[in-house]
C-alpha cells in the first residue's frame, strides 16, 4: 500500500487557510455585535445566540434597504418589526418561506457612524432588550450598512427557524465545511505518520 508523505510544515500550510477563514468570521464588526449581545444574554443567565445563515442573509438585505434612510431624530431606536411580509424581496433573495418567520423578529438600530458601544447600548438599553432577554430566541443574523445595524432573531421552532428543514448552524464562526476539511486534513496527516 502506497502512503502519501506530507511534512508537518506542508500540513500546516494546507491547514492555514481554514484557520484564517475561521478567525475572519470572529473579527468582523457583525461578529463583535453578536459577541456583545451574547455577553449581555449570558449576564442574564441566558444561552448564547448562534449565528443563523438565513437570518444573517435577511439582516444584510434589510440593512441594504435601510441604507439610505436617515436615522430617526433624537437617536430613538426604531421599533422592532415582526412584519416580515414588508420585506418580500429580501425574503425571496434569502430563500426564506414567510411561514417560517412568524416567531422571529427584526431589530433595527440606527447610530451615526455605527459606534460599537452605542450600537450595543441601543440593543441592551431600549425596547429591544426585552427580545434579547427572551430565551425563546436561539439564533441571530446581523447585517450592517452605513449607520444601520439590523439584528434578526430566530427560534428553534418551525414558526421561527427560517428554514423548512433541519439546519446545521455554525459554531464559533466555523461552518460545517470547515469542520469537514479540517477532519480530512487531520486524517491525511495521521495516515502519513
Amino acid at each position: 500500500m502506497a502512503s502519501l508523505r506530507v511534512s508537518p510544515p506542508t500540513f500546516l500550510f494546507l491547514l492555514a487557510p481554514l484557520l484564517v477563514l475561521a478567525t475572519v468570521n470572529c473579527d468582523d464588526e457583525e461578529g463583535h455585535v453578536l459577541s456583545g449581545i451574547n455577553s449581555y444574554r449570558q449576564s442574564h443567565s441566558l444561552p448564547a445566540l448562534t449565528k443563523q445563515d438565513k437570518a444573517d442573509c435577511l439582516a444584510d438585505e434589510i440593512a441594504d434597504e435601510l441604507e439610505n434612510q436617515p436615522c430617526p431624530s433624537g437617536g430613538i431606536t426604531p421599533a422592532p418589526a415582526s412584519q416580515f411580509a414588508q420585506y418580500p424581496k429580501p425574503l425571496d433573495k434569502c430563500n426564506i418561506n414567510i411561514n417560517t418567520t412568524a416567531e422571529g423578529v427584526i431589530l433595527p438600530v440606527c447610530v451615526h457612524d455605527r459606534v460599537a458601544t452605542l450600537v450595543l447600548t441601543n440593543y441592551t438599553q431600549s425596547r429591544h432588550a426585552g427580545y434579547l432577554n427572551n430565551s425563546k430566541y436561539t439564533g441571530a443574523g446581523i447585517g450592517t450598512e452605513k449607520d444601520w445595524t439590523v439584528v434578526v432573531l430566530t427560534t428553534n421552532t418551525v414558526g421561527g427557524s427560517f428554514t423548512s428543514g433541519v439546519t446545521i448552524t455554525s459554531v464559533f464562526g466555523v461552518s460545517t465545511i470547515h469542520y469537514y476539511l479540517m477532519f480530512v486534513l487531520l486524517g491525511l496527516f495521521l495516515a502519513i505518520n
